[in-house]
């Protein structure tokens, strides 16, 4: 049985951090490109980072310079490092991984608050 579980998500303050992390079991991790996802109440699900199987990243403007996507395949683990945090960036965030072949497998999410 395929798990993505995240964990690291709170509540903090404006221009406050918080890393989260995502941990995979029951699949070959190296072989999944990663990337983590948020949804805001009433606004679709977006993407705020990737990290393909070669560790190549990319990120939307709304989030360039702030957070670093990372992972570690000797421990099918996956990192969101969020920096400078603003009140837009509050949402539920969501581990997300796929395979070349096909696979696609969602993390249960986790929320991320960010207010004074």
């Amino acid at each position: 049985q395929v798990q993505l579980v995240e964990s690291g998500g709170g509540l903090v303050q404006p221009g406050e951090s918080l890393r989260l992390s995502c941990v995979a079991s029951g699949i070959v991790f190296r072989f999944y490109a990663l990337a983590w996802y948020r949804q805001a109440p009433g606004k679709q699900r977006e993407l705020v980072a990737s990290i393909n199987q070669v560790g190549t990243t990319n990120y939307p403007d709304s989030v360039e310079g702030r957070f670093t996507i990372s992972r570690d395949n000797t421990k099918n683990e996956v990192y969101l490092q969020m920096n400078s945090l603003k009140p837009e960036d509050t949402a539920a965030y969501y581990c997300y991984a796929k395979r070349s072949t096909g696979e696609t497998y969602w993390g249960q999410g986790t929320q991320v608050t960010v207010s004074s």
